[in-house]
C-alpha cells in the first residue's frame, strides 16, 4: 500500500513537471494508484467514480456562470462601467488606475474568473491608460492584481468547487465570507497603485473632464444590476446558487441583445460555443480529479501526507504558514479550481486537526491563490494582461512586488482577525463550520 501511495503522488507530480495537462496527470495518477494499491475489482470503479465526481447538482452552476461572464464581456458592459467609474473618481493623478481596479472588482461579480476578468478590463482600459502616460508594465500589473479578487467576490467559480468538495458546506456562507476580504484586497491594491502613480507622475495626460454622473449611471445600470441580482437572489432565498446562475445567464442575454443591442445571433452563438469549450475542459478536470481524490483517500495517501505535515510542528500557526506558502506557489502555476481539487483532500485532515472554520479557511486559501495568480515567474492573470499589453512578463516584476506586499498585509489581518471574514455570514444567519 505504501508503494501504491508513493506511486500515486509520484506519477501525478512527475507528469505535471514534464508539462502534461493537469486532467491527464490526475487521471493517470489515480489509475496507477488504484492498479497498484487495490484489488482487481477496484479497477472497475474507475469509471463510476470518474462520473460521480461531476454528477453533482451544484456543479451545474459552473458552466452557467462561465457563460454569464462571457455574455457580459461580449455585451460591452466593461466600457460602460469604465465611464461610470470615471464619473465617480473624477480627474486625479492615478485616477484611471483606480478606475481599472474598480471595474475589475465589479466584473469579478459577474464572471467569477480572474483571467477572464483580466482580459476584459485590460482590453478596454489599456489604450486610455497608455495614452494618459501609464507605462504598459505598470498597467498590466495593476489589472492582473485587481482581477485576482474575482476568486473571492461572488460568484466565484473556485468557491463553488470548494463548497462541493467540503461536505455540508453552505455556498451562501462562502460567498458572504468573501465579500469583505474581496473589498479589502481591492483597497490593498489601490493604495500602492495611487502612491506609485503620484510618485512616478503616471497619468499626467489624463483628460480633465469628468463624465456626467447620472447619464453614465443610466448607461451602466444594467451591468451594475448583475451582481445585485446574483447576491440578492441568494440572500432572499428566492433562488438556489444553481438557479441564480440560470437567471444571471438570461439577464445577461437580455442586456446584450435587448438593452444594449451589442449582441447579434452570431455573437450569442460565439459566447455559447466559447463557454462550452471552457466548461468542457473544466468538467474533464473535475471528473479526473474526483478519481484521483477517491484513489488517494481510499488508500490513505492523503491522511498519511497530512500526518507527515502535522509531524513538523504542533503549532497551528507554523502549519498554517507552511500551507499558505504551498498555496501561493501553487497559485503561480495552476488555476484556482485545479488547486482546490488537488489540495483539499490533503488539507481536510489538517483543518479538522486544528478545528479551523472551513469558511474562514476557504477565504484565506482563496487569497493565497489570488496572490499566486499575479506572482512571477508563472502567473495566469499576469500572463494575460502582459500579452494584451505587448510587454515581456519580467518587465512587470518591479511593480508586482508592491502589490503583493499590500495584499499580504490584508491577508495577515484576516488570519489574525477571523471575524473579518466570518462577521457577514454570521450576521446573515448562515451556518459557519
Amino acid at each position: 500500500m505504501i508503494v501504491a501511495n508513493v506511486m500515486l503522488l509520484a506519477v501525478f507530480v512527475g507528469l505535471m513537471l514534464v508539462g502534461t495537462p493537469i486532467a491527464v496527470a490526475l487521471g493517470l495518477g489515480g489509475a496507477v494508484g488504484v492498479w497498484l494499491g487495490l484489488d482487481a475489482t477496484a479497477l472497475g470503479m474507475i469509471g463510476p467514480n470518474t462520473y460521480a465526481a461531476v454528477a453533482k447538482y451544484p456543479l451545474i452552476a459552473i458552466p452557467l456562470f462561465i457563460l454569464t461572464g462571457a455574455v457580459f464581456e461580449r455585451s460591452g458592459v466593461a466600457g460602460r462601467l469604465v465611464e461610470f467609474a470615471q464619473s465617480l473618481i473624477g480627474p486625479r493623478r492615478g485616477g484611471l488606475a483606480l478606475v481599472a481596479i474598480m471595474v475589475c472588482m465589479i466584473m469579478g461579480g459577474m464572471s467569477g474568473s480572474g483571467p477572464a476578468d483580466a482580459a476584459a478590463v485590460a482590453t478596454v482600459m489599456l489604450p486610455s491608460m497608455v495614452k494618459a502616460g501609464y507605462p504598459r508594465p505598470f498597467t498590466a500589473s495593476v489589472i492582473a492584481a485587481s482581477a485576482s479578487t474575482a476568486i473571492l467576490i461572488p460568484p466565484s467559480i473556485a468557491m463553488i468547487v470548494y463548497s462541493v468538495i467540503i461536505p455540508g458546506m453552505d455556498l451562501r456562507a462562502l460567498f458572504a465570507a468573501g465579500m469583505i476580504p474581496g473589498l479589502m484586497l481591492g483597497i490593498a491594491v489601490a493604495v500602492p497603485t495611487l502612491i506609485l502613480s503620484r510618485r512616478h507622475d503616471f497619468g499626467a495626460g489624463e483628460q480633465p473632464e469628468r463624465p456626467p454622473f447620472w447619464p453614465s449611471l443610466r448607461r451602466a445600470f444594467p451591468g451594475l444590476m448583475a451582481p445585485v441580482i446574483i447576491l440578492g437572489g441568494l440572500r432572499s432565498g428566492l433562488f438556489t446558487p444553481t438557479e441564480t446562475a440560470v437567471v444571471a445567464v438570461f439577464y445577461g442575454l437580455f442586456v446584450g441583445t435587448v438593452l444594449y443591442r451589442t449582441m447579434g445571433w452570431r455573437d450569442v452563438y460565439n459566447v455559447l460555443a466559447e463557454s462550452a469549450k471552457i466548461s468542457g475542459v473544466l468538467m474533464i478536470i473535475l471528473s479526473l480529479a474526483g478519481l484521483f481524490a477517491w484513489a488517494g483517500s481510499t488508500m490513505g495517501a492523503f491522511s498519511a501526507t497530512a500526518d507527515l505535515i502535522l509531524g513538523v510542528s504542533d503549532n497551528q500557526w507554523v502549519i498554517l504558514f507552511l500551507v499558505m506558502v504551498v498555496m501561493l506557489l501553487a497559485g503561480m502555476v495552476l488555476d484556482g479550481v485545479s488547486i482546490y481539487l488537488i489540495t483539499l483532500p490533503l488539507l481536510i485532515p489538517i483543518i479538522n486537526a486544528f478545528e479551523w472554520s472551513y469558511v474562514w479557511f476557504g477565504v484565506i486559501m482563496a487569497i493565497n491563490i489570488a496572490m499566486g495568480q499575479f506572482t512571477p515567474p508563472v502567473a495566469v492573470n499576469l500572463m494575460v494582461t502582459a500579452k494584451i499589453a505587448g510587454v515581456p512578463l519580467e518587465s512587470t516584476f518591479r511593480w508586482v512586488g508592491w502589490l503583493l506586499f499590500a495584499m499580504a498585509l490584508a491577508l495577515a489581518l484576516i488570519i489574525i482577525f477571523p471575524e473579518i471574514a466570518l462577521w457577514l455570514p454570521r450576521l446573515l444567519g448562515y451556518r459557519i463550520t
